[in-house]
């Protein structure tokens, strides 16, 4: 009976100490174990589909299930604000987007640039003869051709016309980014006069001959940066994603090498492989702080 007795107690102490170990263990999972799905929402500019697509890239070679939205640039802050995206690497500072910034700002997570020297304006081809916006008096029909209704550089585009008395009778044609690159080129082939919505970095300026036109009142205002932002607590949800998107950091000349790839035809995604495999040591920087 004693020895029964001692061999019950052997028992309920080893399943105490299997329960236990099973609840540290959930424990430790609870603490460390992250989501694995993750959204990034991007506006489809060139700059913001290399972009988005290179982090998603790399997420991705760390096991993520990324899943990557184009979105007008104010619902891209709006989804990310209120947590239907996770995180966005496409927003433009301090004037592009000033206004979404304003507006949201205090719902997201600012994680700073990750390009600096970005810039917005009116572009026109070298061989125009004008070198400012005060210059313009009723070249290419006086028509701005723009991108989408409601970016930043067609909201600024619109107060330029309002600031600058020789453009009180031009309009800003809006259209899309691939739609004015396409009359960008049809203008050049014919050596037209053409003024169009620009940015930069952006390959446009490495395939042609191109001007930002001065901006003495500076609607388009100085340099912008490109910055990064995601949802509340996605620093605690998924911590090695946030890492990665904090480190997050490259240079006009490492986005303008996949987007001439994209432009020249190139799936976008493939174009980001074929830049990750030939920076390894810039993603391994992106990487280092992950567990």
């Amino acid at each position: 009976m004693a020895a029964s007795l001692a061999l019950a107690a052997c028992g309920d102490k080893d399943k105490d100490e299997t329960a236990k170990d099973k609840n540290e263990g959930t424990d430790a999972n609870t603490t460390t174990e992250e989501s694995k799905d993750i959204n990034l929402a991007y506006v489809e500019w060139d700059t913001e589909i290399a972009s988005t697509n290179v982090v998603g890239a790399v997420l991705e070679d760390l096991g993520y299930n990324v899943t990557l939205t184009p979105l007008d640039n104010a619902i891209m802050w709006e989804a990310v604000s209120n947590g239907e995206a996770d995180a966005m690497v496409a927003a433009w500072l301090p004037h592009t987007h000033a206004a979404q910034y304003d507006k949201y700002k205090d719902d997201l997570l600012e994680l700073g640039p990750n390009l600096e020297g970005a810039k917005i304006g009116f572009v026109v081809p070298e061989y125009m003869k004008v070198d400012s916006i005060e210059d313009l008096k009723d070249e290419a029909d006086k028509t701005i051709t723009g991108i989408e209704p409601g970016a930043g550089v067609v909201a600024a585009s619109e107060k330029a016309l309002e600031e600058y008395d020789n453009l009180n009778d031009w309009s800003v044609q809006t259209s899309s980014s691939g739609a004015m690159t396409v009359a960008l080129e049809q203008a050049i082939e014919g050596k037209n006069d053409i003024i169009v919505t620009g940015w930069s970095p952006h390959w446009k300026f490495s395939k042609y001959d191109l001007k930002y036109l001065e901006d003495p009142k500076e609607v388009f205002g100085g340099e912008e940066t490109i910055n990064t932002f995601t949802r509340k607590d996605l620093d605690k949800d998924m911590p090695n994603a946030y890492s990665v998107l904090d480190a997050f950091e490259w240079t006009s000349d490492d986005v303008e090498t996949v987007m001439l790839e994209v432009t020249d035809g190139k799936d976008p995604k493939e174009a980001a492989r074929d830049w990750i495999e030939a920076n390894k040591d810039k993603v391994d920087a992106w990487t280092k702080d992950v567990k």
